[in-house]
């Protein structure tokens, strides 16, 4: 019971009963020899047999016991990578060689999810991809090559080398799912690579030649910025149709329509909601898992010292260990624009060393697109590892294009996991540290922000949006998540802004005082606490509350602090240019007057007296009758900023803060980008088996990801 039904015989079976043979057959205790005839038949034939999936769970286990002394998972993947050198090799293949690489690569992607879900050692032998050594195989192919090479090398050949058409759709999109069940073996590891990790799949991936490598990347962003759609009427494809029981094919995700023989809900959940764009969804997550894998490696001591200095404390610190390098990570740190390259002015001819790209075309994708994670995880490391993509956003003069969806979704932060959140502030943060960038938000008038309930917000500039959307994101914080480091990013955010200030507006200006404002009550109530628990015992002390109230209260000091400098940095840099924080300063002078003489306060606050006294004195000069109206005063604040000096003021050097990815990256993201691709994809893994994060917490992971600020001041937190 409970073994997958077969045929006795081939001749006049029925398409759906030879299926059926054919993989009973496939999962069973024969051997088939790589040249036998059989696997012929088993691509061949249209596999539309409809299973329920625990019919599926049966064969697979099947086909898990059997596999050890069998080998079929090794020669299916020998007789894929022959059906893709002959698409490869010809680029007129017949549409039966593509029909044949279909089936041979969905059908791997089933069974060696189950093999790789159920594994139940750290040993690659496992899998069993391998041949036995008294297997017959043609003369051509040598029987101790590593088949798991061979495959992956001619599945990256394939997508890089052939142009998706009409015809090579299904396939490109069958291969990107394929290498995703094959990388999933991180799944069954910590966060943090060891050197006992097995991933010899990805392992594959990374040891390909450097051009192959630049194809891949090449074709998989082009994938993202061109966002081809399934290339036929679905009307015409009964496994696209709407009925009420799935079919076996009914999964967007899988275009391969009329050569798969599975269920849909076994490898995809049946909860899992569409991709918009199957292609295109998924070249990105393989882009992301390939660029953030990182292989540890037991070194020597020689190989350990010939590090950088980062990565010598790193493998001391490790045991000896360090990383290898990755080959994808560099391909996209060094991509170039397709209609700039530098490297052609520089009088260097070796521009085929680079992958290029219309960036252009990718500025434009990723603003569309910034509501996905993904999305936001690519543009997270462009900006922050190509400084050539960087430099082609800084220069842009659109850069609403990505700066509005940012603030958007910013702005509905509660609906949003947190950490895309936190990237989303890296980005700003990063494109803060870019004076041309501060100063050219504030010359883009936008007509109106629809999206934005609280406050009628007409031309306003996308300088003062910015400031009003940090704010409201550091209010949030205080209130609902309470992080300190996205607290951190966005004041730093605007330390950088501040000297840039230009025309800030009344809004945004007002929302700059009450951020010290809110700040300082949260200050308050901390001093109190600790003041009350002093009054009563007679002593601070030293137990957890204590410790733990007096660390929140230094944080909320230098937070103040900040604010306080940003204040300065403005009213220092840019006073005459930003009239309307003079009047928020003026109408909201109270707030500043309990921090008069405090030690870590008064000589920023001293500062901020020093403009109140010179245009309060000249607003008390005026002679009015009746009561001062806004207008009024703003008009006498404009009049005297011209006559205003900033001599007399004590001078900050200047607060910069930049960002600085950690050490171990990949420690955040690696989990971060499969717990995303396998929510999106709907690819449904076996819980018990996941150790890469832990799998009954919502997708939220320790926002200490990657936050590494250097002040080039000396203020820090």
């Amino acid at each position: 019971m409970g073994a997958v039904p077969s045929t006795p015989s081939l001749s006049g079976a029925r398409p759906q009963d030879t299926a059926g043979y054919l993989i009973g057959s496939f999962v069973g205790e024969k051997s088939f020899p790589i040249g036998s005839d059989f696997w012929q038949k088993l691509l061949e034939l249209p596999l539309n047999l409809h299973w329920p999936t625990h019919r599926v769970h049966e064969a697979c286990k099947l086909f898990a016991q059997n596999n050890c002394n069998t080998r079929h998972l090794a020669k299916i993947l020998i007789h894929l990578s022959w059906c893709l050198q002959e698409c490869v090799s010809n680029s007129g293949a017949l549409s039966e060689v593509y029909a044949k690489a279909l089936n041979a690569v969905y059908i791997s992607s089933i069974f060696l999810k189950y093999l790789i879900e159920n594994a139940q050692s750290n040993s690659i032998e496992e899998f069993h991809v391998s041949l036995n050594e008294s297997e017959p195989a043609p003369n051509s192919f040598k029987t101790d090559q590593n088949i798991m090479s061979l495959v992956m090398h001619n599945v990256l050949n394939f997508i890089g080398s052939v142009e998706v058409s009409p015809n090579t759709y299904l396939l490109h999109q069958e291969l990107l799912n394929f290498m995703l069940v094959a990388m999933s073996t991180q799944l069954l590891y910590g966060p943090a690579p060891g050197p006992t990790d097995m991933n010899p799949f990805i392992d594959a991936a990374m040891a390909q030649e450097s051009s192959l490598v630049r194809l891949v990347v090449r074709r998989l962003l082009l994938n993202y910025i061109i966002r081809p759609r399934i290339p036929f009427n679905s009307a015409s494809y009964p496994v696209f149709s709407g009925g009420s029981q799935p079919g076996v094919l009914q999964r967007v995700s899988s275009a391969a329509a009329t050569f798969v023989l599975l269920p849909f809900n076994y490898l995809v959940s049946s909860t899992g909601d569409g991709p918009r764009n199957p292609l295109a969804d998924i070249s990105l997550h393989v882009l992301l898992i390939l660029n953030y894998y990182r292989k540890s490696v037991v070194g020597d001591e020689s190989l350990t010292d010939r590090s950088d200095d980062s990565a010598t404390s790193d493998s001391l610190s490790k045991g000896k260990t360090y990383f290898s390098d990755n080959p994808y990570c560099k391909a996209l740190e060094n991509a170039r624009d397709i209609e700039f390259d530098r490297v052609d002015i520089e009088g260097n001819a070796h521009s085929g060393s680079h992958v290029r790209l219309p960036f252009a075309s990718l500025f434009d994708t990723l603003g569309m697109c910034l509501a996905d994670e993904t999305a936001v995880l690519l543009l997270y490391t462009l900006v922050h590892g190509n400084s050539d993509f960087l430099e082609y956003v800084l220069v842009r003069t659109d850069l609403d294009t990505l700066l509005m969806p940012i603030l958007e979704t910013l702005y509905n932060a509660s609906k949003r996991t947190s950490n895309h959140i936190y990237i989303l502030l890296i980005i700003l943060l990063i494109l803060s540290q870019d004076s041309s960038f501060n100063a050219s938000i504030h010359k883009m008038v936008l007509p109106s922000i629809p999206w934005y309930q609280e406050h009628l917000l007409h031309r306003t500039s996308l300088g003062s949006l910015m400031v009003i959307i940090l704010i409201r994101t550091v209010k949030y914080n205080l209130s609902k998540l309470r992080d300190l480091y996205l607290h951190t990013t966005c004041l730093a955010t605007l330390a950088n802004m501040a000297p840039h200030f230009h025309h800030l507006s009344a809004y945004a200006s007002q929302r700059l005082v009450s951020l010290f404002y809110m700040l300082s009550r949260k200050y308050n109530k901390l001093a109190e606490r600790i003041d009350d628990k002093m009054g009563k015992s007679g002593s601070f002390g030293q137990d957890s509350l204590a410790e733990d109230l007096s660390a929140e209260l230094h944080i909320y000091t230098d937070f103040l602090r900040i604010v306080l400098e940003i204040l300065n940095a403005i009213l220092t840099y840019a006073l005459p240019r930003n009239p309307e924080v003079i009047y928020a300063i003026m109408h909201r002078q109270e707030v500043f007057e309990p921090f008069k003489n405090h030690p870590r306060f008064s000589e920023l606050i001293e500062n901020i007296y020093m403009v109140l006294d010179f245009f309060n004195s000249r607003i008390d000069s005026q002679t009015h009758d009746g009561e001062w109206s806004v207008e009024k005063v703003l008009q006498l604040i404009i009049m005297n900023c011209r006559s205003w000096r900033v001599e007399g003021m004590k001078m900050f050097t200047q607060l910069y803060f930049s960002y600085e990815q950690e050490s171990h990256p990949e420690e955040f993201f690696t989990p971060y980008i499969w717990r995303v691709a396998l929510a999106h994809r709907g690819l449904s893994f076996n819980p018990s088996a996941i150790n890469l994060f832990p799998v009954d917490l919502p997708i939220e992971a320790s926002s200490r990801f990657a936050l590494n600020f250097k002040d080039i001041n000396m203020l820090m937190l």
